[in-house]
Protein backbone atom coordinates (compact mmCIF):
# COMPACT_ATOMS: atom_id res chain seq x y z
CA UNK A 1 0.00 0.00 0.00
CA UNK A 2 1.41 3.41 -0.85
CA UNK A 3 1.99 6.01 1.86
CA UNK A 4 0.28 9.32 2.29
CA UNK A 5 1.88 12.64 1.39
CA UNK A 6 1.07 15.93 3.15
CA UNK A 7 -1.86 16.68 0.82
CA UNK A 8 -3.55 13.48 1.97
CA UNK A 9 -3.66 14.53 5.64
CA UNK A 10 -6.99 16.31 5.23
CA UNK A 11 -10.49 15.07 6.00
CA UNK A 12 -11.17 14.40 2.32
CA UNK A 13 -7.76 12.82 1.80
CA UNK A 14 -8.06 10.49 4.79
CA UNK A 15 -11.60 9.57 3.75
CA UNK A 16 -10.36 8.59 0.30
CA UNK A 17 -7.62 6.40 1.83
CA UNK A 18 -9.87 4.66 4.36
CA UNK A 19 -11.07 1.11 3.99
CA UNK A 20 -14.75 0.23 3.90
CA UNK A 21 -14.82 -0.80 7.57
CA UNK A 22 -13.33 2.49 8.73
CA UNK A 23 -15.80 4.42 6.58
CA UNK A 24 -18.71 2.54 8.14
CA UNK A 25 -17.32 3.36 11.61
CA UNK A 26 -17.03 7.05 10.69
CA UNK A 27 -20.60 7.12 9.33
CA UNK A 28 -21.93 5.50 12.53
CA UNK A 29 -20.05 7.98 14.71
CA UNK A 30 -21.26 10.92 12.63
CA UNK A 31 -24.84 9.65 12.93
CA UNK A 32 -24.39 9.42 16.71
CA UNK A 33 -23.00 12.95 16.78
CA UNK A 34 -25.84 14.40 14.70
CA UNK A 35 -28.45 12.72 16.89
CA UNK A 36 -26.73 13.97 20.07
CA UNK A 37 -26.57 17.55 18.80
CA UNK A 38 -30.21 17.50 17.66
CA UNK A 39 -31.37 15.99 20.95
CA UNK A 40 -29.31 18.49 22.98
CA UNK A 41 -30.79 21.45 21.12
CA UNK A 42 -34.33 20.12 21.64
CA UNK A 43 -33.72 19.54 25.37
CA UNK A 44 -32.09 22.95 25.89
CA UNK A 45 -35.12 24.65 24.32
CA UNK A 46 -37.57 22.42 26.21
CA UNK A 47 -35.95 22.99 29.60
CA UNK A 48 -35.57 26.72 29.02
CA UNK A 49 -39.30 27.00 28.30
CA UNK A 50 -40.10 24.79 31.31
CA UNK A 51 -38.13 27.04 33.64
CA UNK A 52 -39.56 30.28 32.23
CA UNK A 53 -43.18 29.08 32.15
CA UNK A 54 -42.99 27.49 35.61
CA UNK A 55 -41.81 30.79 37.07
CA UNK A 56 -44.85 32.47 35.53
CA UNK A 57 -47.12 29.75 36.90
CA UNK A 58 -45.70 30.03 40.42
CA UNK A 59 -46.12 33.81 40.43
CA UNK A 60 -49.61 33.75 38.93
CA UNK A 61 -51.26 30.87 40.77
CA UNK A 62 -50.23 31.78 44.32
CA UNK A 63 -52.53 34.83 44.68
CA UNK A 64 -55.43 32.86 43.16
CA UNK A 65 -55.10 30.10 45.75
CA UNK A 66 -54.74 32.61 48.57
CA UNK A 67 -58.01 34.17 47.40
CA UNK A 68 -59.60 30.68 47.25
CA UNK A 69 -60.28 31.07 43.51
CA UNK A 70 -59.92 27.36 42.76
CA UNK A 71 -61.66 27.39 39.37
CA UNK A 72 -59.51 30.28 38.15
CA UNK A 73 -56.37 28.62 39.48
CA UNK A 74 -57.13 25.41 37.56
CA UNK A 75 -57.90 27.32 34.36
CA UNK A 76 -54.70 29.32 34.80
CA UNK A 77 -52.55 26.18 35.23
CA UNK A 78 -54.14 24.55 32.18
CA UNK A 79 -53.44 27.46 29.82
CA UNK A 80 -51.70 26.49 26.59
CA UNK A 81 -49.06 29.11 27.34
CA UNK A 82 -47.81 26.79 30.08
CA UNK A 83 -47.83 23.48 28.20
CA UNK A 84 -44.06 23.08 28.78
CA UNK A 85 -44.24 23.89 32.48
CA UNK A 86 -43.68 21.00 34.86
CA UNK A 87 -45.23 22.96 37.73
CA UNK A 88 -48.37 23.72 35.72
CA UNK A 89 -48.95 20.03 35.00
CA UNK A 90 -48.49 18.96 38.61
CA UNK A 91 -50.60 21.78 40.06
CA UNK A 92 -53.38 21.31 37.51
CA UNK A 93 -53.58 17.57 38.21
CA UNK A 94 -53.69 18.02 41.98
CA UNK A 95 -56.15 20.91 41.98
CA UNK A 96 -58.49 19.22 39.50
CA UNK A 97 -58.61 16.04 41.57
CA UNK A 98 -59.10 17.99 44.81
CA UNK A 99 -61.90 20.08 43.33
CA UNK A 100 -63.69 17.04 41.94
CA UNK A 101 -63.47 14.91 45.08
CA UNK A 102 -64.26 17.83 47.37
CA UNK A 103 -67.42 18.59 45.43
CA UNK A 104 -68.88 15.10 45.90
CA UNK A 105 -71.35 14.80 48.72
CA UNK A 106 -71.67 11.03 49.09
CA UNK A 107 -68.08 9.97 49.73
CA UNK A 108 -67.38 6.95 51.97
CA UNK A 109 -66.52 7.85 55.56
CA UNK A 110 -62.96 6.51 55.23
CA UNK A 111 -62.26 8.39 51.96
CA UNK A 112 -59.57 11.07 52.28
CA UNK A 113 -59.80 13.87 49.72
CA UNK A 114 -56.27 15.02 50.54
CA UNK A 115 -54.80 11.57 49.87
CA UNK A 116 -56.63 11.45 46.56
CA UNK A 117 -55.11 14.79 45.57
CA UNK A 118 -51.66 13.62 46.66
CA UNK A 119 -51.93 10.50 44.51
CA UNK A 120 -52.93 12.61 41.49
CA UNK A 121 -49.89 14.85 42.09
CA UNK A 122 -47.56 11.86 42.41
CA UNK A 123 -48.86 10.29 39.20
CA UNK A 124 -48.40 13.51 37.25
CA UNK A 125 -44.93 14.04 38.75
CA UNK A 126 -43.88 10.57 37.60
CA UNK A 127 -45.29 11.14 34.10
CA UNK A 128 -43.63 14.55 33.78
CA UNK A 129 -40.26 13.26 35.01
CA UNK A 130 -40.45 10.31 32.60
CA UNK A 131 -41.12 12.68 29.69
CA UNK A 132 -38.17 14.85 30.69
CA UNK A 133 -35.92 11.77 30.77
CA UNK A 134 -37.07 10.66 27.33
CA UNK A 135 -34.05 10.24 25.05
CA UNK A 136 -31.48 10.43 27.85
CA UNK A 137 -31.02 6.67 27.73
CA UNK A 138 -29.93 6.95 24.09
CA UNK A 139 -27.55 9.78 24.99
CA UNK A 140 -26.04 7.66 27.76
CA UNK A 141 -25.64 4.75 25.33
CA UNK A 142 -23.85 6.99 22.83
CA UNK A 143 -21.52 8.39 25.49
CA UNK A 144 -20.64 4.87 26.63
CA UNK A 145 -20.28 3.15 23.24
CA UNK A 146 -18.79 5.85 20.98
CA UNK A 147 -15.19 5.28 22.24
CA UNK A 148 -15.53 1.56 21.56
CA UNK A 149 -16.93 2.18 18.08
CA UNK A 150 -13.91 4.42 17.47
CA UNK A 151 -11.66 1.71 18.89
CA UNK A 152 -13.19 -0.75 16.45
CA UNK A 153 -12.06 1.54 13.63
CA UNK A 154 -8.67 1.87 15.32
CA UNK A 155 -8.15 -1.89 15.20
CA UNK A 156 -8.87 -1.99 11.48
CA UNK A 157 -6.58 0.99 10.95
CA UNK A 158 -3.74 -0.93 12.58
CA UNK A 159 -4.58 -3.92 10.40
CA UNK A 160 -4.38 -1.62 7.37
CA UNK A 161 -0.96 -0.42 8.58
CA UNK A 162 0.34 -4.00 8.83
CA UNK A 163 -1.05 -4.75 5.40
CA UNK A 164 0.92 -1.76 4.08
CA UNK A 165 4.06 -3.12 5.66
CA UNK A 166 3.45 -6.56 4.17
CA UNK A 167 2.85 -5.19 0.68
CA UNK A 168 5.84 -2.88 0.72
CA UNK A 169 8.15 -5.34 2.39
CA UNK A 170 9.40 -2.67 4.80
CA UNK A 171 8.37 -0.96 8.00
CA UNK A 172 8.97 2.60 6.85
CA UNK A 173 6.60 5.41 7.73
CA UNK A 174 5.37 5.64 4.17
CA UNK A 175 4.13 2.06 4.29
CA UNK A 176 2.15 2.44 7.51
CA UNK A 177 1.06 6.10 7.36
CA UNK A 178 -2.33 5.39 5.77
CA UNK A 179 -3.30 2.81 8.39
CA UNK A 180 -2.01 4.85 11.32
CA UNK A 181 -3.87 7.95 10.12
CA UNK A 182 -7.05 5.90 9.75
CA UNK A 183 -6.65 4.45 13.25
CA UNK A 184 -5.98 7.81 14.91
CA UNK A 185 -8.82 9.52 13.04
CA UNK A 186 -11.46 7.00 14.15
CA UNK A 187 -10.11 7.08 17.71
CA UNK A 188 -10.29 10.87 17.84
CA UNK A 189 -13.77 10.88 16.30
CA UNK A 190 -15.04 8.34 18.84
CA UNK A 191 -13.74 10.45 21.72
CA UNK A 192 -15.08 13.61 20.09
CA UNK A 193 -18.57 12.11 20.07
CA UNK A 194 -18.39 10.54 23.54
CA UNK A 195 -17.01 13.42 25.62
CA UNK A 196 -19.72 16.02 24.76
CA UNK A 197 -22.37 13.31 25.17
CA UNK A 198 -21.22 12.62 28.74
CA UNK A 199 -21.25 16.34 29.56
CA UNK A 200 -24.71 16.78 28.06
CA UNK A 201 -26.09 13.71 29.86
CA UNK A 202 -24.85 14.94 33.24
CA UNK A 203 -26.12 18.46 32.56
CA UNK A 204 -29.62 17.29 31.64
CA UNK A 205 -29.78 14.90 34.60
CA UNK A 206 -28.91 17.76 36.95
CA UNK A 207 -31.61 19.91 35.32
CA UNK A 208 -34.21 17.17 35.74
CA UNK A 209 -33.20 16.71 39.37
CA UNK A 210 -33.74 20.44 40.02
CA UNK A 211 -37.12 20.30 38.25
CA UNK A 212 -38.06 17.32 40.41
CA UNK A 213 -37.20 19.25 43.56
CA UNK A 214 -39.36 22.15 42.34
CA UNK A 215 -42.27 19.78 41.71
CA UNK A 216 -41.83 18.22 45.15
CA UNK A 217 -41.82 21.63 46.85
CA UNK A 218 -44.91 22.74 44.91
CA UNK A 219 -46.64 19.45 45.74
CA UNK A 220 -45.90 19.88 49.44
CA UNK A 221 -47.33 23.40 49.43
CA UNK A 222 -50.38 22.20 47.51
CA UNK A 223 -51.03 19.43 50.03
CA UNK A 224 -50.93 22.05 52.79
CA UNK A 225 -53.56 23.97 50.82
CA UNK A 226 -55.69 20.80 50.57
CA UNK A 227 -55.48 20.23 54.32
CA UNK A 228 -56.61 23.77 55.07
CA UNK A 229 -59.45 23.83 52.54
CA UNK A 230 -60.89 20.34 52.47
CA UNK A 231 -64.56 19.92 53.20
CA UNK A 232 -65.08 18.83 56.75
Amino acid sequence: MEGMDASHFTIAGMWAQMGYTAKVVVIILLAMSIWSVGFAIERFVRFFKAKRESLQVATGITPLLKSHKLEEAISFAKRRDFRNSHLARVLAAGLTEFQYENSLGDLPPDFDVVDSGKRAIERETLRTTAEMRKGLGNLATISATAPFVGLFGTVFGIITAFQGMALSGSGGIGAVSAGIAEALFTTALGLGVAIPSVWLYNHFMNKIERFHVEMSNASSELVDYFLKNRKS
